[in-house]
């Protein structure tokens, strides 16, 4: 370290002391993460150096973002990892050519981010396990956007590996991907320490005054103070006979550094320059194009005097103020002289990307030739899952474009790749430019569909409605597939809307629908999409017979990845609707196998939601609980928690831990993406329907029923489970005859379905309204419907009703065989609020209920039991951290201690041990009363 970089520690300590923490907690066999955040010149670098000069035994890799290579994707990682790319055929299969695809090794589909984030994460845990590994990355604000995705989704997953994570960001800095991350604020050096830094630098006796003047303008911050005094003449420092500068603190860093940089030799500034305009820092590459304009190699030699670079294996600045300093100062014609001779010197097979983006840097005005280049370069960064590059090489090929209809069509590409990769306000204002130009209609169509999906991810499923119906209808005769796919999206978003501010356009995209042409094989798609248009229009039991034949043709027969993804999410969520459970249960499943499979997150996370309502009705909550942390796993990974917050909801009504519930519900509808939403109001008030049914609060239970209930043209199957709470409430709370109009409805919608779910969720809401031997045939029927199903709570729920009303006909030994039935079942499943409403009834006819004491033993996290589970079905710990996210370190880290917690010692006995934990519920006692 240099004499300056030692000086620049000056008041350091805590910062210091952090990094050497970090460092060792890496060498102890534990993974660590620090962010460093703070102005230009503070000292990141410097404690970055730091880092690296005390992690001895360590492995040190470094990376660091430079802001012109901000749309180059994957650039910063590839900077991290190409030490390793030895190491890729380590890797599991999926992981490996995700990584090699996006570095651009190899030709493939492009990644899901997320799997090359696991493959980033298994490759340095890899790495770690031969030696420590300390990854370094400075300048982390002027990563590209994948790259920055990435290293922050690796932050977070790290656990159990020996591996350290430095990042250094400038502030200000608007980054969302390293929020959360353990940071600290580097601040500005007290006067103290920065007069005995600025003595340490400055020959000679300095004027107490300008000390007193030079502290003072360098506000603490450690480069002002080293570089503030530089090409300060003699005079100026002895008495401070200099004119003060009013410019912000960076820029008379920046003047600082120029000072030096003038005086420089013609040749040498058009050297810095030239390097300035190439970030890798690659030698060969500035020898190259130096030499295209005609500059020796020795004209280096003055800035390196002058301290401003470094050249050896590669090229690096003082700082990267230098860098930009030297940018910014040059004329455009240099800067385009430039760019022209890095372009010439890049190998176009090798690199051609970086040779596109320096070509169009260099030419003055309109380019077709280059803006093909560019066009080409986008397909190869989509190729490698680069969609914010993809982006940004469309959006500069377009404006470099000169036929208008040409320019329109590449604008509305980077429309559509901006939208793809988060950047709505940006999509939206190249579709305005694009929709400028001269487009065909099926381009028209096109961009009306892509400012439908903008709308629905950015703004409400409501707002995109007319949007995607006017696209569909343009695309009718352009494209009868993609016309139908628009029409499903359209019917999706209303189910996600829910009731909306106008009732009439649900009942629009399904006319549209109906009249629409068919669309291509297979007849499911058409089947599933004029059902649920017919329930729409006609009714509901005019569409239901052509969904049930659409999803026995979906369950029956294979689905293609590109079809399972677009089709199963819709026909999974139809199946509940028509209260089709069978074909609910294996359609969810394998939609959210297909969605791990393939690393599709975007799809996941329903799916999910979708696995955890059908799992919680099938009563296996310990299942439904490990899928919403699965779920919340994935919310953490990509910064969406909405869909994990709604699954938990759905759990915790059936649990009935009524804080727990409110948390949840609170936190839904906090969130301010989905606000106004009238499904996420007729969602949270069915769980609170839910839960005052559990805990025989029958009056907020009616309150929250009827609300969830009010929108009978909703699609969604919220409205049908709110009607079945309501039917309840209502008759427990004296409401008889709207708790009969309510089940009339129900068996309506039983009849139409003929299911024996539905047939037997009528049965039981009859018998609530019904009285004598009608009542009891009723729910007799029920139970016979229900217990021929899979739905083992709804079951349950019948035997404890049976066994209410048997108990209110003083027929107590009766009741008592349904009541035990209902808490023996509703215990053992979790389903904690009504299987204490059933123990109270028990009680109530005599019997108590006392709970044998069970060996304690400290509970699984949330993420221990998903892995014990994982294991027990027999993944090894690659394929358990593959569908995690974490390590497979991690994984087995956590296993060992889910083996102390069981009291087991191999992963053969995790499933019995599983088992004999969910079996030990609390038995019945026969201590009765006359």
């Amino acid at each position: 370290m240099s004499r300056e970089a030692r000086s620049s520690l000056r008041g350091r300590r805590l910062e210091r002391e952090a990094l050497d923490r970090l460092v060792a907690t890496v060498q102890a066999g534990r993974s660590a993460v620090l962010v460093l955040r703070g102005e230009a010149g503070i000292g990141k670098t410097a404690l970055l150096e730091h880092a690296r000069d005390n992690a001895a035994g360590c492995r040190i890799a470094r990376a660091a973002g430079v802001e012109s290579e901000m749309e180059l994707a994957y650039g910063g990682l590839h900077q991290l990892c190409a030490p390793f790319l030895d190491r890729l055929d380590r890797l599991p299969a999926p992981q490996r050519a995700a990584l090699a695809t996006a570095f651009g090794l190899s030709a493939g589909t492009p990644p899901d981010r997320f799997l090359v984030g696991l493959a980033v994460l298994s490759l340095l845990s890899d790495v770690s396990e031969q030696e420590p590994l300390v990854c370094l990355v400075d300048d982390a604000q002027w990563l590209d956007q994948v790259s920055a995705q990435t290293l922050a989704f690796v932050a977070r997953r790290l656990l159990a590996e020996r591996v350290g994570l430095v990042l250094a960001v400038r502030e200000p800095c608007l980054d969302s991907e390293l929020t959360g991350l353990p940071q600290i604020e580097v601040t500005r050096l007290n006067d103290t320490d920065a007069r005995a830094l600025l003595d340490s630098v400055t020959p000679g006796r300095l004027d107490e005054r300008v000390r007193d003047r030079i502290v003072a303008e360098a506000q603490g911050n450690p480069l002002a103070l080293l570089e503030l005094p530089r090409g300060l003449s003699a005079a100026e420092l002895a008495g401070g006979f200099g004119r003060p500068d009013t410019r912000p603190l960076a820029g008379q860093i920046e003047q600082s550094f120029l000072r030096r940089f003038r005086p420089l030799p013609p040749e040498t500034q058009q050297l810095l320059l030239i390097a300035a305009a190439e970030p890798v820092g690659d030698v060969t590459l500035l020898t190259r194009a130096a030499k295209l304009l005609g500059i020796e190699a020795s004209a280096a030699a003055p800035a390196e005097a002058a301290g401003l670079i470094t050249i050896g294996t590669r090229v690096r600045f003082r700082h990267p103020l230098v860098r930009s300093a030297t940018y910014r100062v040059a004329a455009l014609e240099d800067r385009q002289r430039v760019h022209r001779a890095l372009a010439d010197a890049t190998d176009p097979d090798a690199d051609p990307d970086r040779r596109a983006w320096h070509l169009a840097n260099a030419v003055a005005g309109p380019d077709e030739e280059v803006a093909a280049e560019l066009e080409r370069s986008a397909g190869r960064a989509q190729a490698r899952g680069g969609v914010a590059a993809a982006a940004a090489f469309l959006e500069r090929a377009a404006e470099l474009t000169p036929d208008p209809a040409r320019r329109g069509l590449r604008g509305l590409a980077a429309a559509r790749a901006k939208y793809r990769a988060g950047g709505f306000d940006a999509a939206y204002e190249l579709l305005d430019a694009a929709e400028l130009s001269p487009l065909d209609e099926r381009d028209r169509a096109q961009a009306d569909l892509l400012r439908g999906q903008i709308t629905f991810a950015s703004t409400s499923a409501g707002a995109s409605l007319p949007l995607l119906l006017k696209a569909g209808k343009r695309l009718e005769p352009l494209d009868a597939g993609l016309a139908r796919e628009t029409y499903r999206d359209a019917l999706n978003a209303a189910m996600t809307a829910g009731h909306l501010p106008d009732g009439a356009q649900a009942a629009d995209i399904a006319a549209a629908t109906l009249a629409a042409p068919p669309g291509p094989p297979p007849p499911r798609h058409d089947l599933l999409l004029n059902g649920v248009a017919r329930s729409a229009t006609e009714g509901y039991a005019a569409g239901v017979p052509l969904v049930r034949r659409a999803l026995d043709a979906f369950r029956a027969d294979a689905v293609t990845r590109e079809e399972g993804l677009g089709w199963l999410p819709f026909a999974s969520r139809m199946a509940h609707n028509v209260w089709d459970f069978d074909s609910w249960s294996v359609l969810s499943a394998r939609l959210a196998g297909l969605a791990r499979e393939t690393g599709a997150l975007s799809v996941l996370p329903s799916a999910l939601h979708m696995l955890v309502a059908n799992r919680v009705l099938a009563g296996e909550l310990s299942v439904a609980e490990t899928l919403v942390a699965e779920a919340a796993t994935i919310g953490e990974v990509t910064g969406s928690r909405f869909l994990a917050q709604y699954a938990a909801l759905v759990l915790e009504a059936w649990r009935g831990r009524e804080a727990t519930m409110r948390q949840v519900s609170e936190a839904i509808t906090r969130d301010t993406a989905i606000q106004g939403e009238g499904k996420v109001r007729t969602a949270t008030q069915w769980a609170n329907a839910v839960l005052g049914n559990g805990l025989g609060r029958y009056e907020e239970a009616y309150v929250a029923a009827e609300r969830g209930a009010e929108h009978p043209q909703e699609l969604g199957g919220t409205y049908m489970r709110s009607m079945v709470e309501l039917v309840e409430a209502a008759a427990r709370s004296g409401r008889r005859a709207r708790a009969a109009e309510v089940a009339r409805t129900l068996d309506e919608m039983a009849q139409a379905t003929g299911t024996d779910w539905a047939l037997g969720t009528s049965a039981c809401a009859r018998a609530q309204v019904s009285e004598g031997q009608a009542a009891e045939a009723l729910y007799r029927e029920a139970i016979e419907r229900l217990g021929r199903t899979e739905v083992r709570t709804t079951l349950a729920r019948a035997h404890l009703l049976y066994g209410e009303w048997l108990r209110r006909e003083g027929r107590r030994v009766d009741a008592r065989e349904q009541l035990g039935i209902a808490y023996e079942s509703l215990a053992e499943m979790g389903v904690e609020a009504f299987a204490e409403r059933a123990r109270r009834e028990l009680s109530a006819t005599g019997e108590t209920v006392r709970r044998r004491a069970v060996e304690e033993r400290a509970a699984l996290t949330a993420q221990e039991a998903q892995i014990a589970r994982l294991a027990g079905e027999g993944l090894t710990n690659p394929e358990i951290g593959a569908q995690l996210f974490i390590s497979p370190h991690t994984v087995e880290w956590h296993l060992r201690k889910v083996f102390a917690k069981l009291g087991i010692v191999s992963r053969k006995q995790i499933s019995a041990k599983l088992l004999q934990s969910a079996q030990a519920r609390p038995p019945l006692s026969c201590s009765r009363s006359a």
